[in-house]
């Protein structure tokens, strides 16, 4: 059906309840904004069915065909750790539905004549929607009335350059009102839209993946890869010097279950799940959990003024004459051309606030757009303009220049109201100036708390704005920003500026156009930085797409609070504090627990190679690596993982971890050769050999344990303290559990005894030479 042919509701009534009952019953309605979070099921599904859970399924079935039923509690440490996973998970995700709700915007549809506020899933066919500045079209539509339009299409074009549009245009979803206003005819809804093609349509790029999972799941791929072949490999080498099939296999199952970090990946999953969870009672939405992480490496903060220092909520001061017209007579065109253009700024709103909202015809109008900062309309055969003065100028008259700079410095916010003889672009024709519109705006309450503790944790701000850079410099400045008076103004910079140069040198931007704000993020990011931006407007949209994590206010734009990777619910920017400090702890906390589940995986690896080729049986069974996985990293890391850590992110996953879980691997490789070479010297049985490297194993660990917990207090004492108490009662009290010989025998104590004691200075020693030799060699990230 064509736009001629197509059902033309009434612009003065719309669609009528009947016709709309009409179409819901026909399926004409629009789709729900996807769902930020995996199901239920999804998220029973992705944790249940890992490859590694079909490992050890397969490995328990091993186990179970050889009658030693208790080596199955292996499998009891896995369904734990799935089921924490799949709780923590569901219960992050329903905290964070319950915020997307809550901060979902709403469009205003003319039904029975009218105005009320719909979700996107209300709409139906036909259905005539109102749509301002800001406004994120959720359905393909035909413009059946404007003044005057800017739209966004980058979504099909690559481009953000604005487009104007007029009435009997075609707008296609997904697209973002730049400037005006516009009544629009809802042509197609659901998954016929050309936004239902696209995942996010207002996201023109995926933010990259959490670093840390990225560096965890390539360990996991080569995993993957090796443990399989490995297993095979000594169960055969097993077989061959004849050993017996039940203790070949458990003796693989063993190392294979050694190899698998298990609760690694899991842990942190969960620990971004809960961030997010902790954040969604905050008030803040994570709209991606690998932005907690992108947040906490964050070293530049860039800020938009409106909304974030101040508090957005704008108010006419007065109007200045420039020249012979009078106040009253500015007022007066002042609240007529506003009326005209259908603006909804805050300054937009700022004057009608005060001036009112008088009916009038205009010929052409040009609503205001963040890229020409400025807007106009013709009025009796006149046109007047209102936006910033270096934009509607070619060069700004010197006595209007310096009295705007005059008021700029007490704060205000001085923007032009003046008459010209055509509306053209980028700048209007023969402009004269009439007068000064001065607008005030106030710092939030808290801004100068919270700015100082981004600065007080090695976070630089910089504040990128449209408006004068004095006000915005005289602003920062009460603020108490550091450089606040290192300002320029982006509008002398010419066409092609050195971006570089600018951001070493400048610290506030004023008369910033949007694509100048991409440009001075990508130029941060350049730099080596990791780049925050906020936002609330459409004109903040190209820099939140161009950050490293993007924060958007509640308040704001819908096509702003689409892209963000944060949404502050109550528009609170003292929120952000609580950001930082969650993914600070998060990301913190993974890097240093992760070396304590890297130490089985690094030295099960080695011996399996190591025992291919020996004329000994593995030294493990898979029950006794139960008391190690448990209590010297399963249960304290999850405690771990919670402790406060708000230090500046380094950046160096795998030195950190290394530094530790290296060293404790080799300590275990090195002793469990020596206790072999003990067993084979004085005649030891298997279970004696194993019961010693299950002990060496576990005090090995519990000495790494004890360095990650550094710094410690005495929470953290008193958690090692309680590992190692709970580890000595598994050889006290449930030894034949574990398959462990008693050690209460005096000739089993002067070999153990003498290990045990020189265990400390061993790993010191081992430490030290790797870290000189092989650490410092490698760069890692």
């Amino acid at each position: 059906m064509t736009a001629h042919e197509r059902y033309l509701p009434p612009l003065d009534c719309g669609l009528t309840a009947e016709k709309v009952s009409d179409r819901v019953a026909a399926g004409q309605k629009n789709d729900p904004l996807p769902p930020l979070t995996r199901s239920v099921k999804q998220i029973f599904r992705d944790n249940l069915l890992t490859l590694f859970n079909l490992i050890n399924i397969i490995l328990g079935a091993l186990v179970f065909l050889t009658g030693s039923y208790k080596n199955l509690l292996f499998l009891g440490v896995v369904v734990v750790n799935t089921g924490i996973g799949i709780f923590q998970e569901i219960r992050s995700k329903r905290q964070v539905d319950k915020l997307a709700l809550l901060s979902e915007g709403t469009i205003d549809v003319l039904r029975d004549g009218q105005l009320t506020a719909h979700h996107q899933d209300d709409i139906v066919l036909d259905d005539i929607l109102s749509l301002g500045r800001g406004d994120q079209l959720p359905v393909d539509g035909l413009i059946r009335d404007t003044a005057g339009l800017e739209v966004d299409e980058s979504q099909i074009t690559g481009e953000s350059t604005p487009i104007e549009k007029h009435t009997g245009d075609t707008l296609i979803s997904g697209s973002v009102i730049l400037g005006g206003r516009a009544m629009v005819q809802a042509t197609t809804v659901g998954s016929g839209s050309f936004v239902k093609q696209l995942a996010h349509s207002a996201k023109q790029k995926r933010r990259n993946a959490s670093e840390l999972l990225t560096i965890i799941n390539r360990i996991i791929k080569v995993l993957t890869f090796a443990i399989v072949p490995l297993g095979a490999a000594l169960f055969i080498s097993s077989m061959m010097r004849g050993q017996s099939q039940n203790r070949a296999i458990l003796g693989t199952v063993a190392s294979m279950v050694g190899m698998i970090p298990e609760g690694l990946v899991l842990l942190t999953s969960v620990a971004l799940a809960a961030g997010a969870f902790t954040l969604g009672r905050r008030n803040v939405l994570v709209r991606e959990l690998p932005a907690i992480e992108a947040l906490a490496r964050v070293d530049v903060l860039c800020l938009d003024k409106t909304g974030t220092i101040t508090n957005g909520q704008l108010q006419l001061d007065r109007v200045e004459p420039i020249g012979t017209t009078s106040v009253a007579q500015l007022e007066t065109i002042l609240a007529q051309l506003v009326a005209a253009t259908g603006d909804d700024n805050e300054t937009a709103q700022a004057v009608q606030n005060v001036l009112g909202t008088p009916v009038v015809a205009a010929q052409n109008v040009l609503p205001f757009s963040s890229g020409r900062k400025w807007s106009g309309a013709e009025l009796a055969d006149r046109a007047y303009i209102m936006g910033a003065p270096e934009f509607i100028f070619e060069t700004v008259p010197a006595n209007v220049k310096q009295r705007i700079e005059a008021l700029a410095k007490q704060g205000y916010r001085v923007l032009l109201l003046a008459q010209a003889d055509r509306l053209t672009t980028p700048k209007p024709t023969n402009p004269q100036a009439l007068g000064l519109i001065l607008i005030t705006d106030e710092l939030r309450p808290r801004a100068k708390d919270t700015f100082s503790f981004f600065a007080n944790q090695d976070v630089a701000l910089k504040v990128i704005s449209g408006d004068n850079p004095v006000t915005v410099a005289s602003i920062a400045e009460r603020a108490e920003i550091t450089g606040a008076q290192q300002l320029i103004d982006m509008s002398t910079v010419g066409a092609t500026p050195d971006y570089g140069q600018l951001v070493q040198d400048y610290n506030v931007f004023g008369r910033v156009t949007p694509q100048q704000k991409e440009q001075l993020i990508k130029a941060y990011q350049t730099a080596g930085h990791t780049v925050a931006m906020t936002g609330d407007g459409v004109n903040d949209l190209l820099a939140l797409r161009q950050a490293d994590c993007s924060i958007a206010m509640a308040s704001g734009s819908e096509a702003t609070k689409s892209l963000a990777d944060f949404v502050l619910v109550d528009s609170n920017f003292d929120a952000m504090i609580n950001v930082l400090n969650e993914g600070r702890r998060v990301i913190n906390n993974i890097e240093r627990v992760a070396s304590l589940f890297l130490i089985k995986t690094m030295y099960s690896v080695a011996l399996t190679l190591i025992f291919i080729f020996m004329n000994h049986s593995y030294p493990f069974e898979p029950i006794q690596l139960t008391p190690i996985s448990s209590l010297m990293v399963g249960i304290p890391t999850f405690f771990l993982a919670l402790q406060p850590n708000y230090a500046r992110i380094a950046g160096r996953f795998m030195k950190q971890v290394m530094e530790i879980a290296a060293p404790a691997a080799v300590c275990v490789i090195g002793y469990i050769l020596v206790i072999m070479a003990l067993g084979t010297q004085f005649k030891l049985a298997f279970a004696t050999t194993s019961t010693l490297s299950v002990l060496l194993t576990g005090m090995i660990s519990l000495n790494a344990l004890l360095m990650v917990a550094r710094p410690l207090n005495r929470f953290k004492i008193g958690l090692v303290a309680l590992m190692a108490g709970l580890f000595a009662m598994v050889f006290l009290f449930f030894g034949p559990i574990f398959s462990l010989v008693n050690l209460l025998n005096w000739r089993l104590a002067l070999i153990y005894l003498p290990l045990m004691v020189s265990v400390i200075p061993v790993f010191i020693v081992v430490q030290d030479v790797l870290g000189h030799r092989i650490l410092s060699r490698i760069r890692w990230r």
